[in-house]
């Protein structure tokens, strides 16, 4: 029986998914092949986040043009990290995804934490 989940998140661009993993103090390992779980081999991928206090990783898998994220949620301890579905990782990947779009068109970004998450402020040059 798999254990492997995919994390509902079209990533299309892997220095938004580090600075993502830098956010919730992740570790991104990129050309790490293979990723550990519960099986008795571990998951193929092109790279890796891990997880500190984590015994298993995250998988970063290539599919066509975007990147897919699958882990196992056996390990309590991914789950607190980045959120059961990776609801903190998605947000934290969509607010730096934001921040590169509209630093990219001349927008200045300024950014606030909340009691209930990040708040950014984009201001038209």
């Amino acid at each position: 029986m798999s254990h492997i989940s995919k994390i509902e998140l079209e990533v299309k661009d892997l220095a938004t998914l580090k600075r993502a993993c830098d956010r919730l103090r992740l570790i991104m390992i990129e050309g790490q092949n293979t990723f550990k779980w519960y099986g008795r081999e571990e998951g193929k991928c092109d790279h890796a986040i891990r997880v500190p206090g984590a015994t298993y990783e995250i998988g970063v898998v290539k599919t066509g043009s975007v990147y897919e994220l699958r882990c196992d949620y056996y390990d309590a301890t991914i789950g607190k990290t980045i959120g059961q579905t990776g609801g903190l990782l998605k947000k934290a990947y969509a607010a730096e995804r934001t921040k590169t779009e509209a630093r990219r068109k001349g927008y200045t970004v300024i950014e606030k934490q909340t009691d209930s998450g990040v708040r950014l402020h984009i201001r038209v040059n």
